[in-house]
């Protein structure tokens, strides 16, 4: 768009403080924009062939707009520029003030103090950065940005965690016992931001080192290469709290009523669902010597835990208790006979018209945007229903590695989800077909680690020459719509 059909409509009259179009910007931004003024600015004043030009009550609005815009930058350039010079006659002073207003330890924590837009547009410009985020996948980079421009918290943790003095001061801090005193002092005003942030933002100075966000699995693993399907279908949220409420409604059910009659009340139904926060905990032991000749452990760090982590959130969110721990998708449906939806014949030999019993069972509000989750083995027993008397239930050949569609929609491997040959006690579920947006993972803050200087011998008590890394993400997970799924079981 013309940048003058921006400034339209603008009164430069009202203008107050600094303009919107100048804000966040760097001294190279700041540079093109005047540019692009001047050039659009002359336009407007004058024709191609010299002759001034009337200009209308909107396009006079617009250039004086863009006459305050094009100041504003002006004075911003020099302001940048004044303080380069300063940069030049005292470096190391200049730049540890510079490295305070960057962190936030202005005093008054700038990091929590800025503005939504001002928290996303920086993250955003730190995930720009190749010499930052230049490890990540596209996918992990394309998630990352939704994030930030989702949750202001990620935003935050990423301007004061994604720095240089950061990333060198966390891996002092968990790969050596005494990593405190040989931080430097930018490392030690980075570490003081992230503390201050955190005390500000969440209510809660105590616990470990941030993980740097983009080697954090607790956020990144949601990409699209992570092999849980519940972090690609299902709703995702971030709270700062212990409990994640919501509120859902069955719907207004209108109704035709005659002339003149009294209308009916319509009033919806509210309920409040709720997703409690609960401590996911790893610890990885090595052993003083590993520390010492393996340089390259602590940069494997996110490897480690993701690959734990990433286990133990696949089985709770498909059979967890919901005690201590994420309410299993499993466990809520199993435990609903509305939900359930009998086989044919009980037991492992399930036929060809199951799949279309639990399909037509789902309500057809549901079905548009469903997906099925089930283990490999009733998949197989699936891509196997189909014989000459059932062509219709031919889904792959048998060099496919999975059926990953079934009317139509995706299907999605749990290997927590019972096999049909296991399946034979009452209410077994072999299968879940639903809207997955019903269950809801709330998260909060992202994973934070401790360095164990020394283990204990659990006999003797004695230290045994290991150190280890304690790592801890508090996530929940629960079905809030039970009518969205349904549940092939082998006895209904």
């Amino acid at each position: 768009m013309d940048i003058i059909e921006e400034l339209r409509g603008k009164d430069p009259d009202s203008l107050e403080g600094t303009p919107e179009e100048v804000r966040n910007k760097t001294p190279e931004q700041l540079r093109q924009l005047v540019d692009v003024l001047d050039a659009h600015l002359r336009s407007l004043h004058q024709a191609d062939n010299g002759e001034l030009r009337d200009l209308t009550v909107a396009e006079d609005k617009a250039f004086r707009y863009g006459l305050a815009v094009r100041e504003a930058a002006i004075k911003r350039i020099e302001e940048h520029r004044a303080v380069s010079e300063v940069f030049s006659r005292r470096p190391e002073a200049v730049k540890r003030a510079y490295a305070h207003i960057r962190n936030g330890i202005d005093g008054s924590n700038g990091v929590v103090r800025m503005s939504t837009h001002e928290a996303r547009d920086t993250a955003l410009r730190t995930l720009d950065d190749r010499s930052s985020s230049a490890h990540l996948r596209p996918d992990e980079k394309d998630q990352l940005e939704v994030q930030i421009r989702r949750n202001t918290d990620v935003a935050r943790r990423i301007i004061v965690t994604e720095t240089e003095a950061y990333r060198s001061a966390w891996m002092k801090l968990v790969t050596q016992v005494d990593g405190a005193m040989y931080l430097e002092d930018d490392e030690r005003d980075a570490m003081r931001a992230y503390a201050e942030y955190r005390a500000a933002s969440l209510s809660n100075a105590s616990g470990g080192f941030g993980v740097p966000v983009f080697i954090d699995p607790s956020i990144i693993m949601t990409a699209q290469g992570s092999g849980n399907p519940f972090l690609q279908i299902c709703k995702q949220v971030d709270v700062n709290t212990n409990t994640w409420k919501g509120v859902s409604s069955a719907g207004v059910t209108w109704s035709f009523d005659a002339e003149g009659v009294e209308v009916s009340d319509d009033a919806p139904t509210l309920a409040q669902p709720t997703v409690p926060i609960n401590m996911a905990r790893g610890l990885i032991p090595y052993s003083i010597e590993i520390g010492q000749d393996y340089p390259a452990f602590a940069s494997e760090m996110s490897n480690l835990l993701a690959e734990g982590y990433d286990e133990l959130l696949v089985d709770k969110f498909t059979r967890g208790s919901g005690t201590g721990e994420p309410n299993g998708v499993l466990t809520v449906l199993s435990a609903s006979a509305t939900n359930r939806v009998g086989v044919q014949t009980s037991g492992a030999n399930f036929g060809p018209g199951d799949p279309y019993s639990v399909w037509k069972a789902l309500p057809q509000r549901f079905r548009r945007k469903s997906s099925w989750l089930m283990s490999v083995d009733v998949n197989n027993k699936i891509r196997q229903i189909a014989t000459a008397n059932v062509f219709h239930a031919t889904t792959v050949n048998l060099p496919a590695e999975w059926a990953d569609m079934l009317f139509g929609k995706t299907t999605y491997e749990s290997p927590y989800m019972p096999d049909t040959t296991t399946s034979t006690s009452a209410n077994s579920g072999l299968a879940v077909v639903g809207d997955f947006s019903g269950y809801v993972i709330a998260r909060r803050a992202g994973m934070s680690v401790e360095l164990v200087p020394h283990l204990l011998s659990t006999t003797t008590n004695l230290p045994n020459g290991q150190r280890a890394w304690f790592a801890y993400s508090r996530i929940g997970g629960n079905v809030v719509n039970t009518s969205a799924f349904r549940l092939l079981v082998n006895t209904a």
